[in-house]
């Protein structure tokens, strides 16, 4: 950049920042000028949405009239709180103090993104390959591969395609190891993130490249490396124009994941064989005991020195997910730190479930990074939800993290990872507001 690239940009900070204080500051005085009206219904607002985090525990936790009555109670806090301030007049402050503070957060965003600056092993060219080998799922997402004609353009590219029988499952693991013994130079999968998985330990194994085609539903993985999840035949100009970049692998036992691994309630949920064709229905049957710990093993995690008792759910993830952007918490900046990340939720009651609204900040929510995770239980064995598949592991269930352990091939030109929002940090604005 330039010194007048520069200096337009230092100058567009400092106004964005100026721009975030004066809505903050204009927030207050207006809820102040209101007298104590406006103050009363501040804490009615907060007294209404704890009641309403209250009552969707209750409604998680319980079945029957109970759980009726709590999710009556969910939907009646908040119409009460907007009643009662149409009632007192006061609606249109509280409206236009959360527009002013909408404009404070965007422009407070707006002006520290500019400080960011996002770092990341670099992509490396890399050489066409000779003999690729793909394997695909036609039933993931909704039938992608058909839908996007990805078997017919990927053997135009060049490559050997293996389609998955649903009727006849296959072991891809075995199939992508013969592929390799047959001279394949590249792996890539059309599928899950759980298919995803287990190829990319055959391809870290063998010191082959992987390529991921973001046909699944979800596509986390692919999400993480920039990769186009609306048009997965994108994906496949890897093939012809790719870069590498080397990226880390979770182990959970002796299995590799990519994305996750989960323990507690999830994957207590996920065992279940009407999870896949009822997932809402599933989870609220089996919540209550799942989550009031009369199902299922008490767990205890150790991680970073850290001991976590009793948690109702516990993630751990190949390099953490984003903390404190709300907007984007399923996203991973970088897969190349060689740590796992580590969350976790403890509620033992509707107070705990209404103390998790504080966030990071809550005694019931923990959060951090390690090399290792050991999980143990109170039983022989746990279930545990690996990219999304259920398995049944006996304890202690090691997690691990495989440093650069894979070369994953992309696309040269690719959407990318946006930038993590940054903390709005008031100090810094305030900083950026009076400089000249």
């Amino acid at each position: 950049m330039d010194d007048d690239g520069k200096t337009r940009t230092v100058r567009v900070q400092r106004w964005c920042a100026r721009l975030a204080i004066l809505a903050a500051a204009a927030a207050v005085v207006l809820l102040v000028a209101s007298g104590l009206g406006g103050l009363a219904m501040v804490l009615l607002v907060l007294a209404g949405t704890v009641v309403t985090a209250a009552a969707l525990w209750w409604a998680l936790t319980r079945r029957g009239p109970v759980r009726m009555l709590a999710v009556l109670l969910a939907v009646a806090a908040p119409l009460t709180v907007i009643w009662l301030q149409v009632r007192s007049g006061v609606l249109w402050v509280m409206v236009l103090c959360l527009a002013l503070g909408a404009v404070a957060a965007w422009a407070g965003w707006e002006a520290l993104a500019l400080d960011v600056r996002r770092k990341g092993r670099p992509a490396v060219a890399a050489r066409r390959p000779a003999q690729p080998f793909l394997i695909m799922n036609p039933r993931s997402g909704g039938g992608k591969v058909e839908q996007f004609g990805l078997k017919e353009k990927a053997e135009r590219a060049g490559a050997e395609v293996f389609l998955l029988d649903p009727d006849h499952p296959s072991d891809v693991a075995a199939v992508a190891r013969k592929a390799v013994a047959d001279g394949a130079d590249l792996l890539g999968v059309a599928g899950g993130d759980g298919t995803q998985a287990l190829v990319a330990g055959v391809a870290a194994e063998r010191g082959v490249p992987f390529m991921v085609v973001p046909a699944g539903t979800r596509n986390h993985f692919a999400l993480d490396l920039g990769l186009d999840r609306d048009d997965p035949s994108r994906a496949l100009d890897a093939l012809t124009d790719g870069v590498d970049l080397t990226v880390d692998l979770g182990m959970v036992g002796d299995r590799v994941f990519v994305n996750n691994a989960s323990f507690g309630a999830y994957a207590l949920v996920v065992q279940s064989d009407a999870y896949r064709d009822d997932k809402v229905g599933t989870a609220l049957q089996l919540f209550p005991d799942v989550l009031t710990h009369r199902a299922g093993p008490r767990l205890t995690v150790r991680a970073a020195r850290t001991t976590i008792a009793s948690p109702q759910a516990v993630l751990v993830s190949n390099n953490p997910y984003r903390a404190g952007d709300r907007a984007s918490v399923a996203r991973r900046d970088r897969l190349d730190r060689g740590v796992l990340g580590v969350v976790s939720v403890t509620v033992e009651s509707a107070a705990q479930a209404a103390g998790l609204l504080r966030g990071e900040r809550s005694p019931g929510f923990t959060a951090l990074t390690a090399d290792e995770v050991v999980v143990e239980a109170d039983a022989p064995e746990v279930q545990v939800g690996v990219d999304g598949e259920a398995v049944t592991m006996p304890v202690p269930v090691r997690c691990a993290v495989r440093p650069g352990a894979l070369r994953v091939r992309v696309p040269r030109r690719r959407p990318g990872v946006p930038a993590a929002r940054p903390r709005l940090n008031w100090r810094r604005l305030a900083m950026l507001a009076l400089a000249r």
